[in-house]
């Protein structure tokens, strides 16, 4: 099964938020939560996750669907440069396939999107203690004030994409 993964990394808000939300979907595999760097001027680490994602089960057009909807898409506000909204692509065929989604998913905004879409350069993982945040903790006000109400969108709005 392993072979038949794909795997596309997001940013948007919170990698807590982030990790919580795609962990919820059923294809996705694994998601793992840290920063993600691009090229220049996009080189310096911005918070993210990398999905891996069984695209038999779940489609790209979904997940990134579902990353546009669960975090501020549309909105240049003054922490884009540690929540970069980016999809990061690790083939230039993804990218092709990401542009065309991103421009079919406009027309589900009143605004113009923000999202980039940027080549994948490297990755560095959060500390440990930091993984599956949502899961170990979600109790914790900041779990209740912002990532349970991504998670009753979810339930809301996609509950058969969810495990």
């Amino acid at each position: 099964m392993t072979n038949s993964l794909e795997k596309i990394a997001v940013g948007g808000g919170c990698h807590w938020c982030t990790e919580a939300v795609f962990q919820a979907l059923k294809g996705v595999e694994k998601v793992e939560q840290g920063y993600v760097a691009s090229d220049p001027p996009f080189e310096e680490f911005s918070e993210g996750v990398i999905i891996h994602f069984n695209p038999q089960i779940i489609s790209l057009e979904i997940l990134i669907e579902i990353h546009l909807h669960t975090h501020k898409s549309t909105s240049n506000h003054s922490f884009r440069s540690k929540y970069r909204s980016a999809v990061y692509c690790f083939t230039e065929e993804q990218k092709r396939e990401v542009q065309h989604i991103l421009t079919q998913l406009q027309n589900e905004f009143e605004q113009s999107l923000i999202t980039q879409i940027l080549p994948f350069q490297r990755f560095q993982a959060s500390r440990e203690s930091l993984h599956d945040y949502y899961r170990s903790n979600p109790e914790k006000p900041f779990c209740e004030r912002y990532i349970a109400p991504k998670l009753q969108f979810l339930l809301k709005q996609y509950s058969n994409r969810l495990k």
